[in-house]
């Protein structure tokens, strides 16, 4: 199992009701597919430097998950399909350091 981060883009229309519903659908579609969260941090709408394909501004959402490569390759060819997510990143972290006992 890895340990990934993955900051989604939402390109969600309406209020923070809106948001949150995206966020609790986008989260359950990791778990469907065998990612185990770790922390989910919504860091805001803000607007971007230009004008993407009609979008000017997104919600920005990162995700800490542990998974398989398998299961990152379902989840990248989900969310491309997925309406309200119009981009994603993801990048490899470091596994998590255990504290050791004194």
């Amino acid at each position: 199992m890895n340990r990934y981060e993955a900051l989604l883009i939402l390109n969600v229309k309406g209020g923070d009701e809106a948001v949150k519903e995206a966020v609790e659908r986008i989260e359950g579609e990791f778990k469907k597919e065998g990612a185990a969260i770790e922390s989910v941090q919504k860091m805001d709408r803000r607007h971007f430097t230009y004008v993407a394909q009609k979008v000017d501004a997104g919600y920005f959402v990162n995700f800490i998950f542990t998974g398989t490569p398998e299961v990152l390759e379902k989840l990248r060819a989900k969310f491309k399909l997925d309406a309200e997510v119009f981009r994603q990143n993801y990048t490899k972290l470091a596994a998590k350091k255990v504290a050791a006992a004194a």
